[in-house]
């Protein structure tokens, strides 16, 4: 891939010598977390008038068969008439920065940056809108991009989130997530197909309270709960009623009047069996709680009774 001395980090030109590396196996499904889904989100509110697209890298762990994202950040780009640039120390800079902040560091890599202790490396990239000529706005210059991060997952397939944000007439609001294939006996990098897989949204348990908060209904425009009682409250609040449900489920079960499920009981034993089996542990837990309180207490009282008797013995 040529590269030039320029402001814009590097150039992807229309070359015969920029080409799609071969790859093993190309992944045919892919999982992301809403944290990377907000980050494309608020890349694109923070847009600038005249860019009708923003584009990204996706970090998260590789895979032959099933990519998993599960964070995004923003890279500087420019699409002009004839080239597409991309800022390739800024993009690299951010992902060095990415795993400083988890108290990791990126080592270097043939063919890439490397991955962290964690293993998340670099997957692939996004981009938002459909403002690129093409099917579903995959273009040459989508094509010229997916070749640079093909470099950069290597030896795994890059994958490609297309982000639809439902602000374009006409389109709805929407992700689509694609692997590129070359074409042609001599295969040029702007010549590729964008393979469409499955996309998937998934969360973990702590990521679950955040997205219940968001999307939960809000007719009267109240403010949401911003400080810990409020939300912990509303979180209980929701366990409760998710118990319930459980429980009319299981009582309809024993009554005979809705056939079992095992695989629905195989999860709920899998997760009620988190709970403590020892009879009264969430009152022992409490109580132990409460007495922590009470000494920390009772010793700062103490403190306080001693710095004043040394005030009036100093008198």
């Amino acid at each position: 891939m040529p590269l030039g001395p320029s402001s814009s980090g590097i150039f992807l030109q229309n070359t015969p010598q920029a080409q799609n590396a071969a790859k093993p196996s190309r992944p045919t499904a892919l999982t992301i977390h809403p944290t990377a889904l907000l980050s494309i989100l608020d890349h694109f509110l923070r847009r600038t008038d005249d860019q009708h697209r923003v584009i990204g890298t996706l970090i998260g762990t590789p895979s032959p068969t099933i990519v998993n994202v599960t964070h995004a950040f923003a890279v500087l780009h420019l699409e002009e008439a004839e080239r597409v640039a991309v800022d390739m120390d800024y993009h690299r800079a951010m992902y060095e920065m990415f795993l400083r902040g988890r108290g990791e560091s990126a080592s270097s890599m043939a063919g890439g940056i490397g991955q962290g202790k964690e293993g998340l490396s670099i997957v692939g990239w996004y981009a938002t809108g459909t403002s690129e000529g093409g099917q579903g706005g995959l273009g040459t210059y989508s094509a010229l991009i997916q070749n640079f991060y093909e470099q950069e997952t290597a030896p795994f397939s890059a994958v490609h989130v297309a982000l639809d944000t439902g602000t374009e007439e006409g389109v709805g609001a929407g992700v689509r997530a694609y692997v590129s294939s070359p074409v042609g006996v001599y295969p040029k990098a702007e010549n590729c197909v964008f393979v469409p897989i499955s996309c998937e949204l998934k969360f973990n348990e702590l990521e679950r309270a955040g997205l219940d908060l968001i999307s939960s209904p809000n007719p009267t425009n109240t403010p949401l709960p911003t400080s810990t009682l409020p939300a912990l409250h509303t979180a209980l609040l929701n366990t409760s009623t998710l118990l319930n449900r459980v429980l009319s489920h299981v009582q309809s079960i024993l009554r005979g009047e809705v056939p079992p499920d095992p695989a629905l009981g195989k999860y709920l034993w899998k997760a009620l069996g988190a709970a403590p089996d020892e009879e009264g542990a969430w009152a022992t837990a409490m109580q132990d709680g409460v007495m922590v309180s009470y000494l920390a207490n009772l010793v700062r009282g103490q403190a306080e009774v001693a710095g004043r008797l040394a005030l009036v013995g100093g008198a």
